[in-house]
């Protein structure tokens, strides 16, 4: 599995400002509604109910917050980074702007796993995050992700 194969370059985006973890949801569900053309009250609904198992915020300034979904045909990422850090009651509760959500079907299983796994150990590399954040474009932010972290994860 690669980045490239998870991301549109429609579902990248930096994010000037959100207000809370909800807010920012919403942000994810309209790119996810725009690039994949999945319903985005769904999409935050969703998204919404994971994080009330436990928040979706490993460290680090990173957030993984992900969902299953029925309609959804293969495992797509939603990336933003948030020009201002917000509180997502992550694990070393460090406030959050880079975040990489996921959306799977329903019966996914592996696949999700995969793709959480994929995105997971790639985030944990502070060298890369770092270099994302010190580039808000989204097609720059596109093109990091997918061939950088391409090469790595290979």
């Amino acid at each position: 599995m690669k980045f490239a194969d998870l991301l549109n370059q429609k579902a990248v985006k930096a994010v000037t400002s959100a207000s809370s973890k909800k807010r920012l949801m919403h942000d994810i569900a309209d790119v996810a509604e725009s690039a994949y053309g999945i319903s985005a009250p769904r999409a935050v609904e969703a998204l919404l109910e994971r994080e009330s198992l436990g928040p979706t915020g490993v460290g680090h300034g990173v957030a993984l917050p992900h969902a299953r979904l029925d309609g959804v045909e293969s495992v797509v990422g939603v990336f933003i980074l948030l020009e201002k850090p917000i509180d997502f009651k992550a694990v070393d509760r460090q406030p959050v702007d880079v975040v990489f959500a996921l959306f799977a079907p329903e019966d996914a299983g592996v696949e999700h796993l995969k793709a959480l796994a994929l995105v997971s150990r790639t985030l944990r590399d502070q060298n890369f995050c770092a270099k994302l954040r010190a580039n808000p474009d989204p097609a720059t932010l596109h093109t990091i992700i997918t061939e950088v972290a391409g090469v790595q994860a290979a």
